[in-house]
């Protein structure tokens, strides 16, 4: 099996804009300085790698004509390169409140259907101004991350006011169904234009997906072929699985074992606040820095070990935020031992004042997929901070300016670069996905 090269970019779903023209504004007002400085700091010979969103209005002014092909052109002109597609956010995720908004439309919604298509399609027409081959000489692989499904119960149903069906596994099943349909339209794409494009499906906490047990089991389940699994992968984002605490190395394991490949690694960091190994100052004080934290635009899901070492999920953290103030009123600072917060934070962070984050589980994740038992894998590596903008200014060090949010990537990219560089040294037998 060919080892596939590394490539690392960063996500552009930090950047707002739903039509072409603000897409490439963003790009250009950010991306595209990046790579510059890059380039002239010796950092890079090589164009910058990015993580393209491109919303549904987006999509279907580009997809018109000849305008995939004119927006590849254009960001080669920016010294940019395509690397992936985030297909999640369907809609505006720059929105003043998004929160389960992101989670519409479902996979059993047609809409979501016709969307991938889309960004296929795209992807596979800007792919014709990329080198067919990548630096280890396989055939290049597009990607394109998707939800999980959705988000269960009644706020995932087309029309929530419909009660005649709240059944997750019903819905569960026809998404199935949509994405048996998807595999099918990626094999006729791959057949007729020879580019291979797998869509890559990203656990997230709360939503029907959210461990690698409940991939693993939905793959058995509804897409057990081989040319589902051809096309159809898991994109494991790094803060979702450590808010859920699962093991980075046994989440690797877990897809391998189930033959799923992995079409892309989200690189994020949760918050990390270890309040057993706190006294009781240090307790109240960590939580009064997380209450800068919850914030109104995103859904910020906390996972929660408790005294008895159980795990819960509260839906999101303003939620627990409110449970420990009543208690702490009440004279009781409760038996919740260990949090972790879905909150993109940069990933060069290891603190963040009283707080801490997940930044090992990057490192162990890198580690897990490097390994001679890993699963298929693109090489496609995302760093995905889309919260710089809702950050504390505390932790960004002022208000944040366009200035300071290009140095902020910039370092994301430095500094995840400089980790894998250090983990592939060590063992460059990691699988890729075959070019077949």
């Amino acid at each position: 099996m060919t080892a596939a090269q590394p490539r690392i970019g960063y996500c552009t779903n930090v950047h707002a804009g739903t039509d072409v023209a603000t897409i490439q504004e963003t790009l250009g007002n950010h991306a595209a300085k990046i790579a510059a400085q890059r380039r002239s700091s010796g950092i890079s010979r090589e164009p910058l790698s990015v993580g393209l969103w491109i919303p549904a209005s987006a999509a279907g002014e580009m997809i018109a004509g000849d305008g995939a092909e004119q927006f590849a052109d254009w960001m080669a002109t920016q010294d940019l390169q395509p690397l992936t597609i985030n297909g999640f956010p369907y809609d505006n995720f720059h929105l003043p409140v998004v929160k389960h908004r992101v989670y519409r439309p479902a996979w059993w919604e047609r809409s979501r259907l016709e969307y991938t298509i889309q960004l296929a399609d795209l992807l596979d027409r800007i792919m014709t101004r990329l080198p067919a081959c990548d630096a280890s000489g396989g055939k290049s692989i597009g990607s394109i991350s998707t939800l999980p499904l959705g988000w269960p119960g009644r706020l995932g149903l087309a029309n929530p006011e419909d009660v005649s069906d709240t059944s997750d596994w019903q819905n569960m099943a026809r998404a199935g169904a949509s994405l048996r349909e998807l595999a099918g339209h990626l094999e006729q794409l791959e057949s007729r234009s020879g580019r291979r494009i797998v869509v890559a499906i990203e656990p997230e906490p709360g939503c029907l997906l959210d461990r690698c047990g409940d991939i693993v089991d939905f793959f058995d389940r509804e897409l057990p072929e081989v040319n589902h699994r051809r096309h159809l992968t898991v994109c494991h984002d790094v803060c979702h699985s450590a808010v859920m605490f699962e093991s980075q190395a046994e989440a690797i394991s877990a897809y391998a074992k189930a033959g799923i490949g992995i079409g892309k690694v989200q690189i994020s960091s949760a918050i990390d606040v270890p309040l057993a190994t706190m006294d009781v100052d240090q307790r109240r004080t960590a939580i009064v820095d997380l209450m800068s934290f919850a914030e109104d635009r995103y859904l910020h899901q906390t996972g929660v070990i408790d005294a008895t070492g159980a795990f819960r999920l509260v839906e999101d953290l303003p939620q627990w935020l409110e449970s420990i103030t009543l208690r702490e009123s009440a004279g009781q600072l409760g038996s919740d031992h260990h949090l972790r917060i879905h909150f993109h934070v940069p990933v060069f962070r290891r603190e963040l004042g009283h707080l801490c984050s997940t930044q090992d589980a990057i490192a162990q994740c890198v580690a897990a997929i490097s390994g001679p038992d890993a699963p298929e894998f693109t090489g496609h590596y995302e760093v995905e901070t889309y919260a710089w903008t809702v950050l504390p200014e505390r932790v960004t060090a002022g208000t944040l300016t366009p200035e300071m949010l290009a140095d902020g990537i910039a370092q994301e990219l430095a500094w995840f670069e400089r980790l894998i560089a250090d983990k592939t040294s060590r063992n460059t037998d990691n699988p890729g996905i075959a070019a077949q």
